[in-house]
């Protein structure tokens, strides 16, 4: 059930490499910081050197991994994921990192992003390499690409395979005595590096290397592999990679934590410039300040402070309502955001709400919180959203929506005003989007604002055409 009504997150990947210590742990925590960005399954793969053990299944990472499983997972070199699908079921098939093998032995790989050809390099890869395909995600085809290319080095296999792939892809791979971790071409998915106890962490994010301890050295640049071994550290950024990245806005907005560094930037601060930007281009006169907790908070925290309206917490959020594999009824169904989200009357009654989100997808979260607004006796409830209306889908590891099902492609801020029962609604521009990430020209990825992206793509795809195409 899909309370939230947000993009939905793409994966957190983590790798280590540390001698003398077991990084099973390292991992998990690791993991553990990144778990906003997939809460389907999560997994483990270390190495001591000799071989490569992996443990991986559905559920969140405290689920799948308690202290005997990570005893059971020993070595100084390992690899980490946290999924949800971005292509492929939400199977324990398809949960990461999965294993391949090639002419330079066996390796695990661990994957956050969306290769948009991976349908045809399946059909070219079955041809020139005899791979089998078993499982249904685009990882499998990264995975079989780097065991089965060709290449000298893993310099060069990661080149090879940069020519091949297209869309996203931030990586972590391990043989059993290399750690290797790439960033896309486009630099679309984000990925950080760090030093911790005489060792090398990477890592989907900021947040999970401050979790562990580790020193933030510096973040990846586009198409760059960087091999990590006894022999220290070296890297290697592919020569067409794109000068400038084309990440995903969405990271800024949304996906990130609040606490990490994007683009040398804290996401707290420039999701305070989201919000006040879209009260300069949108100013309302209200007597509070209230953003849908916890994603829009920073957001409206930098509009009240625009505005100079309080900021007020008059919605508390139930901290403890996460995913469940229990099946909702269809009383709790209905009921839907209140389970989440409770309003306290008594700041709200009799007054004039601004009310701050992020971003809306389907607009099923904000239409429930201004009825629970209204019922507790708001004056008047007006909408700011600190992005701009999203009109396209996304195709780089996001699951937004369908085009049927994003309401800004199919109806006007005026009817969508209407629809969910605002006073009054507005968007942020996307040129105020830009101008508060800071963006050097062509930057950042907005195609699901704009329908344009860093390189062509169909209209549509279906993240599950393996499944469909397996059943035909």
């Amino acid at each position: 059930m899909n309370i939230d009504d947000k993009p939905h997150e793409e994966c957190g990947i983590v790798g280590a490499f540390i001698p003398g210590e077991s990084v099973a742990r390292t991992a998990f925590f690791g993991l553990f910081a990144l778990q906003h960005r997939g809460q389907e399954s999560a997994g483990i793969a270390t190495s001591e050197g000799d071989e490569i053990r992996l443990k991986a299944r559905m559920g969140l990472v405290s689920q799948v991994f308690h202290e005997e499983t990570l005893a059971g997972l020993p070595g100084h070199l390992g690899i980490g994921h946290t999924r949800y699908s971005t292509m492929g079921g939400s199977k324990e098939y398809n949960a990461q990192p999965l294993i391949a093998n090639g002419q330079r032995g066996q390796i695990a790989v661990g994957h956050n992003g969306n290769v948009i050809n991976a349908a045809e390099l399946r059909v070219e890869m079955t041809e020139e390499f005899g791979s089998t395909f078993e499982k249904t995600s685009d990882t499998e085809v990264i995975a079989e690409l780097f065991a089965k290319a060709p290449g000298s080095d893993w310099f060069e296999v990661s080149a090879y395979a940069m020519r091949r792939l297209k869309g996203a892809y931030s990586l972590v791979i391990m043989t059993k005595d290399q750690l290797i971790a790439v960033r896309d071409p486009l630099g679309i998915r984000p990925l950080c590096l760090g030093t911790l106890n005489g060792g090398w962490v990477v890592a989907s994010e900021t947040a999970a290397l401050d979790n562990l301890g580790a020193e933030f050295v510096r973040e990846f640049e586009n198409g760059e592999t960087v091999l990590i071994d006894k022999n220290g550290i070296r890297s290697r950024i592919w020569a067409s990679a794109r000068t400038t990245h084309a990440m995903c806005v969405f990271e800024q907005i949304y996906f990130a934590r609040p606490d990490s560094i994007l683009n040398g930037e804290l996401a707290y601060e420039t999701r305070q410039r989201l919000g006040a930007e879209v009260y300069r281009e949108h100013p309302v006169d209200a007597d509070i300040v209230v953003g849908i907790p916890d994603s829009s908070t920073p957001h409206a925290v930098g509009l009240a402070a625009e505005a100079k309206i309080p900021y007020t917490e008059a919605i508390i959020r139930n901290r403890y309502v996460g995913r469940t594999f229990i099946q909702p009824d269809q009383r709790s169904r209905a009921q839907g955001v209140q389970t989440k989200f409770n309003p306290m009357r008594g700041v709200i009654s009799g007054k004039r709400i601004l009310v701050v989100d992020d971003s809306v997808v389907r607009s099923t979260t904000i239409t429930r919180v201004i009825k629970m607004l209204r019922r507790a006796g708001a004056k008047e409830i007006h909408v700011r959203v600190a992005s701009p209306p999203i009109k396209s889908t996304c195709h780089f590891g996001v699951d937004m929506a369908t085009l049927n099902e994003l309401i800004a492609a199919n109806k006007t801020v005026a009817e969508i005003t209407e629809y969910i029962d605002a006073d009054s609604l507005a968007y942020l521009s996307v040129k105020g989007l830009l101008r508060a990430v800071r963006a050097p020209e062509n930057s950042y990825c907005t195609g699901c604002f704009t329908g344009n992206y860093p390189i062509p793509v169909q209209l549509e795809m279906n993240k599950m055409r393996f499944e469909l195409a397996s059943n035909t």
